[in-house]
């Protein structure tokens, strides 16, 4: 079965803006893909690791990417194909609060 790893990006404004209820049916979606074996994390502040030609390691503090929203999280997980990962992260916070999942194939 393939390999998933989604990138979910979202604001507490857009968190904020929907309902209570909502709110509670996405947290259920995170719940229900970390009880099948999702691994379902929040992001913290990144961290850049470069090492050009060997030649010694240079760490900055901050994201390399930017965005017009925030990293907010990140899940792995199996699923039959790309359009059944699509249709696990469609109801999760990020999908549902104004925010935006990316579904990502990982090939091995």
């Amino acid at each position: 079965m393939p390999t998933f790893i989604t990138i979910g990006y979202g604001d507490e404004a857009g968190y904020n803006r929907v309902s209570d209820e909502c709110k509670r049916a996405a947290h259920a979606r995170d719940d229900a893909l970390s009880a099948a074996g999702a691994l379902i994390g929040r992001a913290e502040d990144p961290v850049q690791v470069r090492n050009p030609d060997g030649a010694g390691v240079r760490i900055e503090r901050g994201p390399f990417l930017r965005s017009t929203l925030p990293i907010a999280g990140f899940a792995v997980f199996d699923a039959e194909d790309v359009d059944a990962a699509i249709e696990r992260v469609s109801q999760t916070p990020c999908a549902m609060a104004y925010g935006v999942v990316e579904v990502w194939p990982l090939t091995t």
